[in-house]
């Protein structure tokens, strides 16, 4: 009805999720589920930009890339052992409207999301999760561990806090586990006086759908400022993209497709014009964006690999949720006793760009060649990145790369 059509006017940058005709897993797919999905993934995206703006203004020469759909997710589990003014603050600052939406429809809608973000059959390998390492003298409900395991996928580890270190060591080592190796730290420092951490990470691989040739890539430089510039491995394509001129923003976007409904779109705003490209950018900006054309190009994008790693309490606080880190937290949901909070809350994303999507290999692929020579677009000063699931609209990552050298 009414809801769907705005929710569609905002948000059809891509493909729109046809009403039931989602492809049914286990567990019947009900009409209803759908719409509660269609529910939850606007305020994702709204909470994807308030918290890429939050990133940029504490660090606004620097390198940003945090994945919002799994940070949505985190907190969502956290709301859900919350109760009072702290559950409240948490699903406010994930930008829901509690008129119009029940706390039993975000957590199903979340629980949808996760389901077709890890869709059997998929060509994207995409391993994301929240755990909450809890101090081992307490002892989380039934209820919310049940909960948070078939809403969430989520757990919750019993942990040995008075020995700091062994406990930063075994945090560490299990987001290495669960990430295949490839996030190897994602705690730095811990509290002796910690009771509970959250850590939520996400490693994702992927193939484009048309692989850049090795051969292209060549040596070229890449201008982080009027002073600097890096050197770094440029990869090369001529082909067809999706493409989009904005000419009140001052930039290019290209999209580039993986296989398995998933899309990159690479967002290059004219030198100097950052600023005012990341103070417009809105559901609505990326819808337009997204309606754009083919048009044959001869496309130049540095190889990268590129993490983040975020202390979300500080970020959250700034965004209003204070409660849940501080001596009001009320997280009786988890315990049944409201003396506990977030000591910690970290999130640490991680996405490499090569030749062949996210894991190199030598192909060659040419597409039907024009006569005409190719407009050159060239990514060789910061620019913004977008990773969308176009199954069910959600920005599975976003970042700025100002220096694509900064490991």
């Amino acid at each position: 009805g009414k809801m769907r059509n705005s929710f569609w006017h905002s948000m059809d940058f891509l493909v729109p999720l046809k009403s039931c005709k989602l492809p049914t897993f286990p567990g019947k797919q009900q009409c209803s589920q759908n719409l509660t999905l269609l529910k939850v993934v606007p305020s994702n995206t709204d909470f994807a930009f308030q918290f890429y703006r939050q990133a940029a203004t504490q660090e606004p020469a620097k390198n940003i890339f945090f994945s919002p759909v799994s940070i949505s997710a985190a907190l969502a589990l956290l709301a859900l052992g919350s109760r009072g003014t702290s559950q409240t603050q948490v699903l406010e600052g994930l930008a829901f409207n509690l008129t119009n939406i029940q706390k039993k429809e975000i957590h199903d809608g979340f629980s949808q999301l996760l389901l077709l973000l890890s869709r059997p059959g998929s060509q994207v390998q995409l391993s994301m999760g929240s755990t909450l390492f809890m101090d081992k003298h307490m002892k989380p409900m039934k209820t919310f561990l049940k909960d948070i395991r078939k809403l969430y996928r989520g757990k919750a580890v019993s942990t040995n806090f008075q020995n700091s270190t062994e406990a930063k060591k075994e945090i560490n080592e299990y987001v290495k586990n669960k990430t295949r190796g490839n996030i190897n730290q994602i705690l730095e420092d811990l509290d002796p006086d910690t009771l509970m951490v959250i850590v939520n990470y996400i490693y994702f691989k992927a193939y484009w759908e048309n692989p850049f040739n090795i051969e292209g890539t060549h040596k070229d430089y890449f201008h982080v400022n009027a002073k600097t510039s890096v050197e770094v491995d440029m990869m090369v394509r001529d082909g067809f993209y999706k493409a989009y001129s904005d000419r009140k923003l001052s930039c290019k976007v290209v999209q580039i497709p993986y296989k398995g409904d998933v899309a990159a779109l690479f967002i290059l705003p004219n030198k100097g014009k950052m600023k005012q490209l990341e103070h417009a950018l809105t559901k609505s900006t990326v819808s337009k964006w997204e309606r754009s054309l083919q048009r044959w190009m001869e496309l130049h994008i540095p190889k990268l690999s590129i993490s983040g790693t975020y202390d979300l309490k500080r970020i959250l606080m700034n965004m209003g949720v204070t409660d849940v880190f501080s001596d009001r937290a009320d997280l009786s949901g988890i315990t049944g006793n409201p003396d506990m909070k977030v000591s910690k809350a970290t999130h640490k994303a991680l996405l490499r760009i090569h030749e062949n999507g996210t894991e190199a290999a030598a192909v060659n692929s040419i597409d039907f060649l024009p006569h005409s020579v190719p407009p050159i677009v060239k990514f060789d000063h910061p620019f913004l990145l977008l990773i969308v699931d176009r199954y069910t609209q959600s920005i599975l990552f976003m970042g700025k790369i100002v220096d694509p050298t900064v490991k």
